[in-house]
């Protein structure tokens, strides 16, 4: 207990370590820097070429010489790693996603030129059928348009390795398949790959959120009225996500993610709290789009939502955060500190 009340106030006064910005910063919990942020971006075909994502203002679609470009940039500015997202030509899809696998595909020649470019910079990528199929949904279908797992994942580990053999640092399958991170973990094994670290989404939530990314990949459109309520998760759960976690772990994941950022919070604290692994957080692009427009229309201030935005997802437990303000971020942080 705090000293006793003397007269009309009370011993303990929590303000006096608020007076000022050096005790507020001595007794800050939580940090926010550069290191702790990983850039999505969005690779096309073509050369010199840029295209703006109309539901994410200031996200583009960059050609790979451009791309690259950009991760120089980010380097520059302390960002630790990017995420690759691809927006293949819609001539290249088909309803078994074979291009995912392609060796001279989008990713892997993306990939290749990024690890000649910018060596040190971390390169992440998305193991998921969806920016590949006909259909729009991440895995393959039976007649009756049902997503089906185990075909599913055998086509996963085709895509995994694929993108290995270019130079990955991290895959990263975003499918919530059962049973992929352990073949997958197993082919890479198999491959001499041991290096190569997998990045599980494992609680990623059936979420409305996902809307602008779909528009930056076009797999919105593919997908139409059907939702992949069958394999990603319900909102409404949270055990469901510690066993996710679980499995994935024992299955030899190096890296957890929950997706979306700022609506699943109490779920990054609990697997922090239960795992004590490395715990990443997407903070996707509806959660961007809701800052972005209202930041555009006067009603919040733009720098200070997003850091605190990212501060509070690092408070609740994430050792990183992908975020398309990452590199905005970081700018701001080298300006002016936390």
């Amino acid at each position: 207990m705090g000293p006793k009340a003397t007269g009309r106030f009370p011993g303990t006064r929590l303000r006096r370590m608020r007076r000022d910005p050096f005790s507020r910063r001595l007794a800050r919990e939580t940090d926010l820097a550069a290191d702790d942020l990983i850039q999505p971006l969005f690779v096309i075909e073509g050369a010199g070429k840029r295209e703006a994502v109309a539901s994410m203002p200031g996200i583009e679609r960059l050609s790979i010489d451009l791309l690259v470009e950009e991760a120089r940039r980010l380097g520059t500015l302390g960002i630790p790693a990017v995420a690759l997202f691809p927006v293949p030509d819609p001539s290249t899809k088909s309803e078994d996603g074979r291009e995912a696998w392609n060796p001279d595909g989008l990713v892997p020649r993306t990939v290749r030129a990024l690890k000649k470019a910018v060596p040190a910079l971390g390169v992440i990528t998305d193991v998921a059928l969806d920016p590949y199929t006909t259909h729009g949904q991440d895995g393959l279908i039976d007649a009756n348009g049902h997503v089906l797992n185990d075909a599913t994942v055998d086509a996963l580990v085709r895509q995994a390795r694929c993108q290995a053999a270019a130079g990955t640092d991290v895959v990263a399958p975003s499918d919530m398949m059962d049973g992929r991170i352990g073949a997958i973990r197993a082919a890479l094994e198999e491959d001499g790959r041991h290096d190569t670290r997998i990045l599980a989404y494992s609680a990623k939530y059936a979420s409305c959120f996902y809307g602008p990314f779909r528009d930056a990949v076009g797999s919105g459109a593919a997908l139409g009225k059907s939702d992949k309520a069958s394999y990603q998760m319900d909102p409404a759960n949270s055990d469901e996500a510690i066993r996710e976690v679980a499995l994935d772990l024992d299955e030899g994941a190096d890296i957890v993610m929950i997706k979306p950022g700022l609506p699943y919070l109490d779920i990054v604290r609990r697997v922090k709290d239960r795992f004590g692994v490395p715990t990443f957080v997407y903070q996707v692009s509806g959660e961007y789009a809701m800052i972005a427009a209202a930041a555009a229309n006067g009603w919040i201030d733009e720098r200070n939502a997003v850091l605190e935005s990212l501060l509070c997802i690092r408070r609740a437990g994430a050792d990183a955060i992908l975020s398309y303000y990452a590199g905005r971020a970081a700018g701001w942080l080298g300006d002016s500190g936390k």
